[in-house]
């Protein structure tokens, strides 16, 4: 109340002083999300280790991402509630103590299977911590600094991005302690650590005034469904695509039927549904899914493909391979930073990046085409950074787009049901592309046993092996090659191999004819598995390339331009 009777100037008015810790508070939540990107990549990279230690199919490499990613996308709006609802400072500990938890597992890990669930709780946990990270910059952060404390994740992702791969690499090679590929997941002890007395320290207490209720039927119904499309893709292959595959993906498109009507019934009800049904009568944020859907998918997928093809097809060492994607994440921050200098031209930046990159996979296809089995990081090089460039204009400016179709209320369902569709995108790619490249790899690898038949044949003759016997061993070769690439063991010898050693040793004539005949089985069943895996790969790009095809068509659904408010920041 005032005694002058004139009204007090709205500028006098003490605004409330803004949190204190709140620098300190950003980088907590900024480790959190290093955590996550890391743990997103380090299976990409140390996959094959992982697989010839711990034995088990090649789904073995697709499942080590996939569990991660699925189950993320399936908790993460959930886990944004339960901060609304529980206080996000609480949640956020229980997220990171159990995301710590879940990297021991992962490191403990003695069979595959067990590996897979940890990676499992890894997700769910970082389901519950990420999310909280938006809300409480939000509270934090007066208007004026809202823009640098979200400026911040573009230099830290970068970062990860490019030393994500580099130190997966060298840590597996180093083997410290005889740890092998077990400490990528030991060194977020420490991290996960920190990140817990930092929460405890330094993040505010909060939570939402008028919290939600939990959808659990909903996410339970989303689950399901992505599972069972998810399941068949990665496992089919290794069971030759038996019945039960297909009617699983079949009941996956019923299943995602009843959760859309289930949603639509439960907002009709007053209830808080998993995510707002009015959304994807939205032209735009309906075509964001798709575009997402289809460009995370390619993204990650070839990701997968890339370092498979680099590590078990040339034969690159994990901190080579590592090293490899260098150019890729370099040009992606490359990518982020020339997107924010002409963000004015809206949808179009995310066309140009849409063209850019599948230029730049098309390159890669030329450097493959080019350089035949013997290609280096190097002449790879240009192609990825390309790529990476082309991916980084594409990503900066594609949330805040899609995000300026929906109404104000709207934003928060919709920019966690997008960030959830990414994860589930990147889970369907690595099922889907690593699911064709696999599939591809046993007939690449035999049609290049075939076109190496000449050579080895002129090898067998200079040695007086001919006729029958020559035909025998050059038949052996071809089926060995073939069955040790689509080997569910790769520990195993293939009695394919195992005969066709016999063959040669009853073909040689004397001794020193037996080693030519060694050597020249080395060298064809070599050049044979590297040109079959790079056989693969190009057929692969022109897939990835297809689909960034289709993310150029389908980004016209998409608005003009970005909302220019302070609800389109930080996704």
């Amino acid at each position: 109340m005032t005694t002058t009777g004139v009204a007090p100037d709205r500028a006098a008015v003490a605004e409330p002083a803004p949190y204190r810790w709140r620098w300190a508070a950003l980088f907590v939540i900024l480790a959190a999300e290093v955590m996550d990107l890391l743990d997103a990549m380090v299976t990409n990279i140390a996959g094959p280790s992982m697989r010839a230690d711990l034995g088990g199919g090649a789904s073995v490499i697709q499942w080590l991402g996939a569990a991660y990613t699925l189950s993320m996308a399936v908790g993460l709006i959930t886990g944004g509630r339960l901060g609304d609802i529980h206080g996000r400072k609480r949640m956020f500990v229980i997220g990171a103590i159990g995301f710590t938890a879940g990297s021991l597992l992962c490191a403990a890990s003695r069979s595959p299977e067990m590996l897979i669930t940890a990676r499992v709780i890894q997700g769910l946990f970082g389901s519950v911590m990420l999310p909280q990270g938006l809300g409480m910059i939000k509270e934090m952060f007066p208007p004026k600094e809202m823009q640098a404390a979200f400026g911040m994740f573009g230099p830290v992702m970068g970062l990860s991005a490019v030393g994500g791969p580099i130190l997966a690499g060298w840590l597996v090679d180093a083997d410290y302690f005889g740890t092998g590929w077990r400490m990528i997941f030991l060194i977020n002890l420490p991290l996960g650590l920190a990140a817990v007395l930092g929460a405890l320290r330094f993040l505010p207490h909060g939570r939402s005034d008028n919290p939600p209720r939990l959808d659990i039927p909903g996410m339970l119904l989303v689950s399901l469904a992505a599972l069972l499309i998810i399941f068949p893709l990665v496992q089919g292959r290794e069971y030759d695509w038996p019945l039960w595959s297909f009617a699983m993906m079949g009941a996956s498109v019923l299943v995602f039927a009843f959760f859309g009507w289930y949603e639509a019934r439960r907002s009709r009800a007053g209830g808080d549904p998993l995510v707002v049904p009015s959304l994807f009568r939205k032209r735009g944020f309906s075509g964001g899914m798709v575009v997402g859907l289809v460009f995370f998918s390619g993204m990650t997928g070839f990701t997968l493909v890339f370092n498979l093809y680099t590590q078990l097809g040339l034969g690159y060492s994990t901190l080579k391979a590592g090293l490899a994607m260098v150019p890729w994440s370099a040009g992606m921050i490359v990518g982020f930073g020339v997107a924010q200098a002409v963000k004015k031209f809206g949808r179009r930046v995310l066309h140009g990046g849409a063209l850019v990159m599948a230029l730049g996979v098309f390159g890669i296809w030329i450097t493959l085409q080019t350089a035949g089995i013997g290609v280096s990081p190097w002449q790879l090089t240009p192609a990825l950074l390309v790529t990476g460039l082309g991916m980084g204009l594409l990503m900066a400016p594609f949330f805040d787009i899609v995000l300026a179709g929906v109404e104000a209320h709207e934003t928060g369902s919709a920019a966690g049901t997008m960030t959830a569709m990414q994860q589930l995108g990147g889970a369907f790619g690595v099922a889907l592309l690593g699911t064709v490249f696999l599939g591809l790899l046993g007939g690449g690898v035999a049609s290049a046993a075939d076109g190496a038949a000449p050579a080895l044949r002129a090898r067998l003759a200079a040695v007086q092996i001919t006729g029958a016997a020559q035909d025998a061993v050059v038949q052996g070769v071809r089926d060995c090659v073939h069955d040790r690439a689509v080997a569910k063991d790769p520990t195993a010898t293939p009695a394919a191999c195992t005969r066709l050693e016999r063959t040669a040793r009853t073909a040689a004539t004397s001794p020193a004819a037996a080693g030519v005949v060694g050597q020249a089985l080395q060298q064809s069943g070599q050049d044979s598995f590297e040109q079959g895996f790079g056989s693969a790969m190009k057929a692969i790009l022109w897939v990835v390339d297809g689909m960034l095809l289709l993310t150029f068509l389908f980004a016209f659904l998409l608005p003009r331009q970005a909302r220019e408010d302070e609800d389109a920041i930080g996704h």
